[in-house]
């Protein structure tokens, strides 16, 4: 049950008091037994009743059902219903016995917004299909509102709005008006983005609708529009297409440029690591890749990756890695890390200070780049022992890695060891006290 034999004793013994006076002398007020919850034996601020006829606090009732219970906590019976209905007249009873005794310190519970229902989120949604058949774009979009509203007053509207289906209702939407004057109906299909970034993550059917030939340039219009909203939602949107849609985007005239654009000058670090996401889908989705590389090559995006990594949180940090190892892919690519003074102090320095995985992905970087050292003198290779490589190489076998990163880690050392004699390695000591910070 769930309320414990020592909670109804508790609450028999609080309702059974009179009105008195407690040790000190000073009155004591006690609340009625219909103003409290059964659940947590607390002023109910507002109550609703379910179909076994018995009243709740909707905080605590919703908790029961939500942890998977259909069954009334006091009586045991099977609800007939999960739709808790406001009562009405038991929270302007309790509102009333507030204000009777605010000389108590008692302060009068507001009038609570009554969340949205599964009925009436379908009959919008309904209405919104609606709209759309009939091309009324301007009555869509004040329904999109009307649903982005209800979505943001609570968590639980959000969820029950998003478990109705509302992703694969916009999306399809979104993907009507797409097909229609774009001049036209530009002001609803942005109103669909944004409440679009709120039902994340999306089904299989909404992405089928947004992967379309007309919703995919109508996204890459948002994407290199110079609204900041606009962009930010249209990268969030595609981020959640994956990887299927990315080589239709890649060729797109203008969506590399617009990507590249939002890590130049971010707008936010969500836009930023979402612009990452589909820059990596990207990169190693295509079947194109290492044109399509050498158009980020070209960018400048190699130093815009280093110089990103030089201070970033970890999210932002592993990302950045994930890219840079993708276009470290191609010879253009490595050349360019090669030729940038940041390369591998930067990448040296992740290894063991961020996680795992940047850890392993500094170090795939690091794989690609000295496998493929072609000077004489090892440039790249003496480079990496000046900074520590080659001790810290070591540090990370001692700690343990998986085999594929010990593989690398073996072979990384053998390259470095031809050329040891060259410099001056930095002193051990360096890395003494270093220790995995994850």
């Amino acid at each position: 049950m769930m309320i414990s034999s020592w909670r109804r004793r508790r609450a028999a013994r609080r309702a059974g008091k009179e009105p008195g006076r407690n040790e000190n002398g000073e009155m004591e007020l006690t609340i009625p037994r219909d103003f409290r919850c059964p659940i947590s034996l607390d002023l109910m601020k507002d109550p609703v009743t379910l179909s076994t006829g018995i009243t709740y606090d909707r905080e605590s009732i919703e908790k029961w059902i939500e942890a998977g219970n259909f069954t009334c906590p006091l009586t045991n019976q099977v609800l007939r219903s999960l739709e808790p209905i406001p009562n009405h007249m038991i929270r302007k009873s309790i509102q009333d016995w507030c204000v009777e005794n605010r000389s108590f310190g008692i302060e009068r519970i507001p009038t609570p917004r009554v969340p949205v229902s599964s009925v009436e989120v379908l009959e919008i949604l309904s209405t919104i299909d609606v709209a759309c058949k009939k091309e009324d774009g301007e009555g869509c979009r004040e329904l999109v509102v009307k649903v982005k509203s209800l979505a943001k007053e609570s968590e639980r509207n959000k969820r029950c709005i998003v478990n109705n289906g509302a992703g694969s209702v916009l999306s399809e939407a979104f993907q009507a008006f797409s097909k229609a004057s774009f001049d036209v109906n530009v002001a609803v299909l942005e109103e669909i983005l944004s409440a679009l970034t709120i039902m994340f993550p999306l089904d299989g059917e909404a992405k089928g609708f947004l992967g379309s030939v007309s919703a995919m340039h109508c996204l890459k219009w948002f994407l290199s529009s110079g609204d900041l909203s606009r962009r930010r939602n249209a990268v969030l949107v595609l981020r959640e297409l994956g990887q299927e849609k990315m080589d239709e985007l890649s060729e797109m005239e203008g969506a590399i440029e617009a990507l590249f654009k939002l890590i130049k000058d971010p707008i936010c670090p969500t836009a930023t690591n979402a612009s990452l996401t589909v820059i990596y889908c990207m990169i190693t989705s295509t079947s194109t890749n290492e044109k399509l590389i050498a158009k980020f090559v070209n960018l400048g995006i190699v130093s815009l990756l280093l110089e990103t990594l030089v201070d970033s949180e970890r999210g932002l940090c592993e990302k950045s890695l994930g890219v840079l190892d993708g276009i470290c892919n191609s010879e253009e690519g490595r050349q360019m890390a090669c030729n940038n003074a940041l390369s591998m102090p930067v990448l040296v320095k992740k290894i063991l200070r961020v996680s795992n995985l940047a850890t392993e992905l500094s170090l795939s970087i690091l794989w690609k780049l000295c496998k493929n050292e072609k000077s004489e003198d090892g440039g790249f290779l003496v480079e990496a022992l000046q900074v520590g490589a080659f001790q810290k190489l070591l540090l990370l076998l001692q700690l343990g890695c998986v085999d594929k990163t010990k593989e690398k880690v073996s072979e990384l050392l053998k390259l470095l060891n031809l050329h040891r004699n060259k410099v001056e390695c930095v002193d051990p000591m360096d890395f003494k006290d270093l220790k995995r910070s994850f």
